[in-house]
């Protein structure tokens, strides 16, 4: 029996392409560089931290950069609802985090090891890896943007 009942218009999903936005062939990620390429021009400026998620598909090209998060001057609150919301409805595969540090000292704190940890079980629940390494933050050389690069991504 088909349902006849006219439903309201706030029930409707219309996808938008807003004004303005461009659609560009997705940046392949092989390493800690080419995510501080990515995202250097959103954190360079910045006086606060900001957590990103960067939502990879099956072949580490970006389908999405989203900023979960933005605090104050040395910590910014992160969340696995918040970063894994974003990485599903992205359609993301795999993720890599990203935050800077305004002070530019890249080193991670025990509050970002933790985070990181969280983020890392949270994904093996879900099955959405997140791609980092141990050290990596001294690799992307940036004084303001600390990463978790992809682990074993290929350079070729």
């Amino acid at each position: 029996m088909p349902y006849n009942r006219k439903l309201p218009d706030w029930c409707f999903v219309k996808l938008v392409r807003e004004p303005g936005t461009e659609t560009m062939l997705a940046a392949k990620i092989r390493g800690p560089a080419d995510v501080q390429r990515l995202l250097i021009e959103r954190v360079k400026q910045l006086d606060q931290e900001a957590f990103y998620v960067v939502a990879l598909d099956s072949q580490s090209h970006v389908r999405a950069v989203h900023e979960v998060s933005r605090g104050i001057l040395n910590s910014s609150l992160v969340h696995p609802r918040e970063v894994f919301r974003a990485a599903i409805l992205a359609g993301a595969a795999g993720i890599i985090l990203v935050h800077n540090h305004p002070s530019g000292d890249p080193t991670p704190s025990a509050d970002d090891r933790a985070a990181t940890r969280q983020m890392v079980d949270a994904g093996r629940l879900l099955d959405v890896p997140v791609y980092e390494s141990s050290g990596a933050t001294a690799t992307c050389r940036s004084p303001k943007l600390a990463c978790s690069p992809k682990q074993g991504v290929t350079t070729t």
